[in-house]
């Protein structure tokens, strides 16, 4: 009988063993694929990250939205004029040069209307060079190195049933919240782009009020916060230098549970300071 039990907890013994490997593996493989995903994601300019989403923005915003902006950018030039007649007592006391100015103004206007894309890409691929030239640097020092998780086994071995019982359930639960953070830093990265997109789709109307002194504000602060969206994704390659160093000095060692804690709590803030990467470029360059 005695024989038979210890069988049994040596049967349950190595398969808690092997559940805990293969745990361990996916947990850090997961860390380790989701940071590389993050780096060659944020690095992808918008035309070729979603290249279907890309040609449907580009078609709705020549076909729909830019016939709009030129309806404003009309009423404000209309508008400019009237104001220019009006500001020298109804043409009783002019220079010509107020109207070669004014002429000067809406060719720009119109001018930017019409190249709206191109202007709002040559903004994001410099962001995209400085990201790039970022990822450069980093890439390679975000992995967590899974060769000591094979050594780990003669640690496991000399662990009794209810040390390997414990192990294995906060190896379950770490696994488990792992995923949830991977999935919000999948909505992080993606939500960034889909923002891009949104920007881009809308952008002849902002940049149609900049022949006027007043409405002009709305295409400044728009071109501001374009470059906060870009600046946002050098921002984001910072945060993932600064969870590669912390997690460099993470090891697997005989405190398991702590060493599960600890990647867990990195992935944390990793996550979170994600989630501030937006906020904070906004601040930087007073956009809102």
């Amino acid at each position: 009988m005695d024989s038979v039990l210890e069988s049994m907890d040596a049967w349950f013994k190595e398969a808690l063993i092997s559940g805990i490997l293969r745990l361990l593996n996916n947990i850090f493989g997961s860390v380790n694929f989701q940071v590389g995903r993050i780096a060659t994601e944020v690095g992808t300019s918008p035309s070729d990250f979603m290249p279907g989403v890309f040609n449907l923005i580009t078609n709705l915003t020549q076909n729909v939205i830019t016939p709009i902006a030129g309806i404003i950018l009309t009423f404000i030039a209309c508008y400019e004029l009237i104001d220019l007649v009006i500001g020298h007592n109804n043409l009783a006391n002019f220079e010509t040069f107020i109207f070669w100015k004014w002429i000067f103004k809406t060719f720009v206007a119109v001018l930017l209307i019409t190249n709206t894309m191109n202007i709002t890409m040559a903004i994001f691929d410099v962001a995209q060079s400085v990201v790039a030239d970022a990822g450069g640097i980093i890439s390679d020092e975000t992995s967590i190195d899974l060769g000591s998780i094979s050594d780990m086994e003669d640690t496991l071995m000399d662990m009794d049933l209810g040390e390997l019982i414990a192990v294995f359930s906060m190896a379950i639960i770490v696994n488990l919240l792992i995923y949830i953070i991977s999935a919000l830093i999948y909505v992080i990265v993606y939500g960034r782009m889909i923002e891009i997109y949104l920007m881009v789709s809308l952008a002849p109307i902002p940049f149609s009020t900049f022949g006027n002194r007043e409405q002009g504000r709305i295409g400044q602060n728009y071109l501001r916060s374009l470059m906060a969206l870009g600046l946002q994704g050098f921002l984001i390659m910072v945060c993932v230098g600064i969870y590669a160093v912390l997690i460099q000095n993470v090891s697997l060692s005989s405190d398991l549970i702590g060493s599960l804690w600890a990647v867990l709590s990195h992935t944390i803030l990793l996550c979170f300071t994600l989630f501030k990467t937006g906020s904070v470029a906004k601040s930087i360059l007073h956009a809102h």
